[in-house]
């Protein structure tokens, strides 16, 4: 399929996760009375990714993420030629989609949407919970290590075909509750840095390390399930070797 066929569907599909995923936590997390809070926020980053999975899967694996686009480079899943276009139509979807979050946002009486950060990944002082660059930095490179290691698992050829989708989506779930108190959840470069240039600022200064850890851990998972995966070739017969008998 031609890459720009497969680059629109990133573009389309990443639009989706942020818009879905970042909008649910500035829009509903905490809306009066009945926000729906950090499990809601979670669940809604995973649907995002199991419809689009369905949706664009077939046409341009559905990656979403710079991360997991390295991580299939690195298990041997994705030519090299086609990382740097995956990428860069991956982190237009992703701000494009913040431009779009920004405007609704925006829309509220009184609302001061930068002043919230715009779902924008933080450590230290911007961290939800107060976490460390170090803690930001140890749990963004393993969970994102432990994701690529479910997609590759997935959709692997002995994998049980068409349960993909859904084992990554809820492992991007699983994801976000573990540590959305740490860092807001990255896993994704392309997720951070939306949201990233439409805030500015402080964003833009810790958004290092929302590409540093994420593509680490994502080539870290790639080559250790290629290794953990690899297939044994039957060993070559050797000319002249005596067969034992029946």
């Amino acid at each position: 399929m031609k890459l720009l066929r497969r680059t629109s569907a990133e573009f389309i599909g990443t639009f989706w996760l942020v818009f879905g995923g970042c909008g649910s936590a500035v829009l509903a997390a905490t809306f009066p009375e009945v926000g729906i809070g950090f499990l809601g926020v979670s669940a809604a980053f995973g649907l995002t990714v199991l419809t689009m999975a369905y949706g664009i899967g077939h046409i341009s694996g559905c990656h979403l993420n710079p991360a997991v686009t390295v991580g299939l480079f690195s298990g041997g899943r994705f030519p090299a030629r086609d990382v740097l276009p995956y990428v860069v139509a991956q982190v237009v979807g992703a701000f494009c989609a913040a431009i779009v979050l920004y405007v609704i946002a925006s829309g509220k009486t009184g609302a001061d949407v930068l002043a919230g950060g715009l779902a924008s990944n933080g450590f230290a002082e911007h961290s939800p919970g107060g976490y460390s660059m170090a803690s930001g930095f140890l749990i963004e490179t393993l969970l994102t290590f432990f994701f690529v290691l479910v997609i590759l698992g997935s959709t692997d050829r002995r994998a049980p075909a068409g349960f993909a989708p859904i084992a990554i989506g809820l492992a991007l779930t699983l994801i976000h509750l573990i540590s959305i108190p740490v860092t807001n959840t990255s896993v994704n470069p392309a997720r951070s840095t939306g949201p990233a240039l439409v805030v500015g600022g402080w964003a833009i200064q810790q958004l290092w390390l929302f590409w540093l850890a994420p593509l680490l851990g994502g080539a870290l998972g790639g080559l250790a399930y290629r290794i953990l995966a690899e297939e044994e070739l039957p060993k070559p017969a050797i000319t002249g070797e005596v067969k034992p008998s029946v």
